[in-house]
């Protein structure tokens, strides 16, 4: 019986200091990324070469939607049909390359009927490699101020909770140590 309570508690500590380990790194991810947008004024920070971004409309239906996550590379290997990212007037749109020209890109959304203003190839953040339909939405919502509370508040619960529980317990076999001291005592 003793074992399995061990036991149980070794996970539970494992899994505690995981998920704050997650929550660390999601607040950190935050930090990192308010202070790109505000200080620097970039959209889509890129450490390593790979970025995130969030699809906020739907110019790119059926292929991405609105709430749906990109996974972007920086590369400047650029063709025709890929779906790249750029900033313009401090906001990332994600369209399709339908024409270039030496470094003249011509982009346009799947969904709309006109073509973007040309772009110079070097404004291109990246190529989007890979979508996950509707994870944006969520990955929204943690980056908001509230969200970014709501983990706060999850990760101080997280270690304030097993430490209160440790403490209550320690008290009651000290209470119980004592009673049996003052049974032994009377007798």
């Amino acid at each position: 019986m003793k074992n399995a309570k061990k036991a149980t508690l070794k996970w539970q500590g494992i899994i505690r200091i995981v998920l704050l380990v997650v929550c660390g790194i999601v607040l950190g991810a935050n930090v990192y990324h308010i202070n790109a947008k505000s200080l620097v004024g970039d959209q889509l920070p890129m450490p390593f070469g790979y970025g995130t971004a969030i699809v906020l409309s739907g110019s790119m239906e059926p292929e991405l939607s609105a709430g749906d996550l990109i996974l972007v590379k920086e590369t400047n290997d650029i063709k025709e049909n890929d779906i790249v990212v750029y900033q313009q007037s401090g906001s990332l749109v994600v369209h399709r390359v339908i024409e270039m020209d030496d470094s003249i890109l011509i982009t346009k959304g799947d969904a709309n009927n006109v073509a973007d203003a040309p772009i110079v190839i070097t404004d291109v953040k990246g190529k989007v490699f890979a979508s996950i339909p509707a994870v944006g939405n969520l990955i929204g919502f943690i980056k908001s101020p509230v969200g970014t509370i709501i983990i706060i508040i999850v990760a101080i619960a997280l270690v304030e909770i097993p430490r209160r529980r440790e403490k209550q317990k320690d008290e009651e076999e000290r209470q119980q140590i004592i009673d049996e001291i003052k049974r032994l005592k009377d007798e």
